[in-house]
C-alpha cells in the first residue's frame, strides 16, 4: 500500500467514524439520566476531537506530499 492508498483509506475510515458519532448524539436524550449522558456527550466530544486530529494530520501529509512532487 503506497501512502495515497493509506492516505484514502484513513480518510474514509475517520468519515465513517463521523458519521456513526453524529448518529449516537440524538438518541443520548432517550436514556434520561442527566450524569449518564453528560458523560456521553463528553466522550463524544473527545472521540471527534481525536478523529478530527487523525484528519488533520492526514490533510497536512498529503500537502506535504503534494509540494515534494511539484
Amino acid at each position: 500500500m503506497d501512502t495515497q492508498m493509506g492516505i484514502n483509506q484513513i480518510r474514509k475510515a475517520c468519515n465513517t467514524i463521523s458519521v456513526e458519532l453524529m448518529n449516537i448524539h440524538p438518541a443520548v436524550p432517550s436514556l434520561g439520566e442527566k450524569e449518564t449522558q453528560d458523560e456521553i456527550y463528553k466522550a463524544l466530544f473527545q472521540l471527534t476531537k481525536e478523529v478530527e486530529t487523525i484528519k488533520k494530520r492526514i490533510a497536512r501529509l498529503e500537502k506535504k506530499d503534494d509540494s515534494t512532487q511539484l
